[in-house]
């Protein structure tokens, strides 16, 4: 924080706006003073914020996901460019040294030293002078937002109160049953046994005194797809079999073998919660989150709009 604030300590000057032909080339998407934005760039950054790889065998969807995604890169794409513009015309300095640090720093940590980052940034097609540029904007644009939007914002108990009392439905839970189980699953393997008879056998040794968690701890000759450990479920979200086969039990009691196409279960029922509010102390910290960041966005809205109302912005269809 302490290199931020010597950074930006620095007076405002508002430079002129430039001249932008009337008719640009295709593939222009939007011009800030005197910086482009091109479609390309706005593709390249959609695609490093998607896996492509979950679109393989469904290239259409993924073209579908970039159209959808493409007006709100825009506009990521034109805000950073209207805060690296407010730097470079309100007088701010970054020292190239402190950018030297900054790289450095960042190979150590992405590909630990100079030689191998090269050799990376190649492959991508990036070079070195490009990472640097990136590395230097990444800096400036972080700064300039913790000096214009608040990181002291104060989120009042009143305030969260408020919208605890409003949003009380958000809160409700529906009927919730802590379960424990032990899940055999089915295989077409003639060297292991047959899942259900090896449900069945234990089932058997439950009702002899065996204890349910040792079970469901156990390996059966990797049979056992383990969930040793009891988990909350809310009865609705439930495969209808497990909730019907669980909804008359009480605490401490179990199922009966469950068998499915794929697998055979049995389930212990731990403990039972009624539909029910959770309480404001359950919740509080993720409304203050959630406050948190709606403010934080309210204000970085109002500085990008000032910052637009002086700043040439032009946008291409």
């Amino acid at each position: 924080m302490r290199l931020l604030l010597l950074v930006l300590a620095t007076a405002m000057v508002v430079g002129p706006l430039p001249k932008v032909r009337a008719d640009p080339p295709n593939g222009i998407r939007a011009v800030v003073h005197d910086s482009v934005i091109t479609a390309d760039e706005v593709d390249l950054a959609i695609a490093e914020s998607v896996n492509r790889q979950q679109f393989l065998s469904r290239p259409e969807l993924f073209q579908s996901k970039l159209n959808e995604l493409r007006g709100g890169k825009l506009d990521e794409l034109l805000n950073r460019r209207l805060i690296l513009h407010e730097f470079k015309t309100a007088g701010y300095n970054l020292p190239e040294s402190i950018v030297d640090e900054l790289v450095q720093e960042e190979i150590r940590a992405q590909f630990g030293d100079r030689v191998t980052a090269t050799r990376s940034l190649q492959e991508k097609g990036i070079t070195y002078e490009k990472f640097r540029q990136k590395m230097r904007d990444q800096f400036i644009v972080t700064a300039l937002r913790q000096k214009n939007i608040s990181s002291e914002i104060i989120i009042s108990p009143h305030k969260v109160e408020n919208y605890y009392l409003a949003h009380k439905d958000n809160f409700k839970m529906d009927d919730e049953v802590k379960l424990r189980m032990i899940v055999l699953i089915k295989t077409n393997d003639p060297a292991l046994p047959d899942a259900r008879k090896m449900a069945d056998e234990i089932l058997v040794k439950l009702k002899n005194g065996d204890s349910f968690e040792e079970h469901a701890k156990m390996d059966y000759s990797k049979r056992v797809q383990q969930k040793a450990g009891a988990e909350w479920f809310q009865t609705s979200h439930l495969r209808k079999e497990l909730a019907d086969a669980t909804a008359k039990l009480k605490a401490g009691e179990y199922t009966d073998v469950i068998e499915f196409p794929d697998s055979c279960y049995l389930v212990l029922v731990e403990e039972t919660r009624p539909t029910h509010v959770k309480s404001l102390g359950e919740v509080r910290g993720e409304i203050e989150k959630d406050l948190l960041s709606q403010e934080r966005a309210r204000l970085e809205k109002q500085w990008i709009d000032r910052l637009k109302k002086k700043t040439f912005i032009q946008m291409f269809p």
